[in-house]
């Protein structure tokens, strides 16, 4: 009988996954998965204790649902890439496997770890079939006239949608039932590396509850979005971030979704805001591609890396622990540490904050979000940071500094957001919520808060300064 293997990494779901797919096509082969934790590698790339906790969950209950369909999931832990390797090799010598299928990551060392593998089992007779599963378009196939990686966002938008609009991608099944289903399951061992609970009202793990949360989004939700989204005081965002970065939901799955409530979202309607969003996750993983330097942690824009940035520990850590004095940057703060997950446009505040107020090195601040994060992406994550570090490809220009205090007045007015988790404000009245320290001097009152670290009408020449004298060196 011909065996067939996938691998399972970030793609844990049985719906639209493309390599499970392609494996059970033979109906007489048999199929059988298998996962390798690498907690080492794992940890060298900063993934944080909230998402190793949520990938562990998640997995669990795709075992269970390949065992309802007859395809049993095996596990085993590794240290590190290298070790992961071997021990794909010596499973598929202990299984007979004929083929293995997998779907691509693109990351540099992911790549550099397929590309060994895929030659040591085809020198040992084993097929191997990869698949661009999570991403709407695969890396190169959006190019600009002369043929290259886009560097700017809204033309790599306009003719990424043109070629949806030629044919969008196939979403396939979840496979059929097999000889011997339902199997029974074991328990799969926690993971070697630190783990922390998350909030599972907020991140259901698994497929289900994934599903659920997109269909949810694709009704009013999306519709709202465009005048929604800038207010974390609200939720109107889809926090499908977490099922995208661990593969639990595929973006072709959000497609679909989206244009079967809202077919016009491709001509903009007002879906396509939000579906935009899910484009620009797609630029910044085509850029991983044609730009490996940006695995790293190499600034797009070469005359940058002449900033002198600024080593302040207590800043950073002001930053870090959410006490820089400014209120809506550490309320944001606060919030991804206490859940994991930080509302997008506060992700942009408070790195802008850390870059531009405190001139500390942008690469600090990526490396903190991926350590907190549950929806933790080097991608999105690396892409953001850049642009807003004004080092990046499509980046803010270096000379745009948010005021934190404009920002908090503009996205959370009342301040709603900001008393939900800094609760010593909360007798702060709405008009001086922005500046607590003014209204507190006015009225002879004591805060237990900390005064602004910075100002940032200083910080902001200081900034451009430094940006200056970089780019007149380069």
């Amino acid at each position: 009988m011909t065996t067939h293997l996938v691998w399972l990494r970030n793609d844990l779901r049985i719906n639209d996954n493309l390599a499970l797919h392609a494996a059970c096509r033979d109906s007489k082969a048999e199929v059988i998965a298998l996962f390798l934790a690498t907690p080492e590698q794992w940890q060298q790339h900063d993934i944080s204790p909230k998402q190793t906790a949520f990938i562990h969950a998640s997995l669990t209950a795709v075992q269970g649902a390949l065992a309802e369909r007859g395809i049993k999931l095996h596990y085993k832990a590794c240290k590190a890439f290298d070790d992961s390797v071997d021990a794909l090799v010596a499973f598929c010598d202990q299984h007979k496997v004929d083929q293995l299928f997998y779907n691509y990551q693109y990351e540099v060392n992911e790549r550099e770890r397929d590309a060994n593998a895929e030659k040591r089992l085809n020198d040992a007779g084993v097929t191997c079939q990869g698949f661009d599963d999570s991403l709407l378009l695969p890396p190169g196939s959006v190019q600009s006239g002369d043929r290259s990686m886009y560097k700017v966002f809204t033309p790599f938008s306009k003719a990424f949608v043109r070629r949806l609009q030629q044919g969008l991608p196939e979403c396939v099944p979840a496979p059929k039932a097999r000889e011997g289903a339902p199997l029974k399951t074991t328990r799969i061992p926690a993971f070697d590396c630190p783990s922390e609970a998350f909030d599972e009202t907020l991140f259901p793990a698994g497929e289900e509850a994934a599903l659920k949360r997109l269909r949810h989004f694709a009704g009013k939700p999306v519709v709202d979005y465009p005048a929604q989204r800038d207010l974390p005081a609200l939720d109107a965002t889809s926090r499908l971030s977490v099922y995208l970065s661990t593969g639990v939901l595929s973006p072709r799955q959000c497609l679909h979704r989206i244009l079967h409530e809202h077919p016009d979202a491709l001509e903009n309607g007002r879906a396509f805001t939000w579906l935009n969003e899910l484009i620009w996750r797609e630029f910044y993983r085509h850029l991983l591609v044609a730009y490996p330097a940006l695995c790293r942690h190499q600034p797009f824009v070469d005359w940058t890396r002449n900033v002198e940035w600024q080593k302040n520990k207590a800043h950073f850590e002001a930053w870090k622990a959410g006490k820089t004095g400014f209120p809506i940057v550490d309320a944001a703060m606060r919030q991804m540490n206490q859940l994991g997950w930080m509302h997008n446009r506060l992700r942009m505040i408070t790195a802008s904050f850390l870059v531009k107020d405190l001139l500390i090195d942008w690469r600090e601040g990526e490396r903190y979000f991926m350590q907190q994060l549950i929806d933790g992406d080097l991608a999105a994550n690396n892409g953001g940071w850049q642009w807003a570090a004004s080092t990046g490809t499509d980046a803010a220009p270096y000379f745009r500094i948010f005021n934190p205090t404009t920002q908090g007045e503009r996205f959370d007015p009342q301040g709603e957001f900001i008393r939900h988790y800094l609760p010593e404000l909360a007798d702060v009245p709405d008009s001086d919520i922005h500046q607590p320290h003014q209204w507190a001097e006015k009225h002879k009152k004591k805060l237990d808060y900390p005064a602004p670290i910075v100002d940032h009408k200083a910080a902001r020449k200081k900034t451009l300064d430094a940006f200056e004298r970089a780019k007149s060196a380069a």
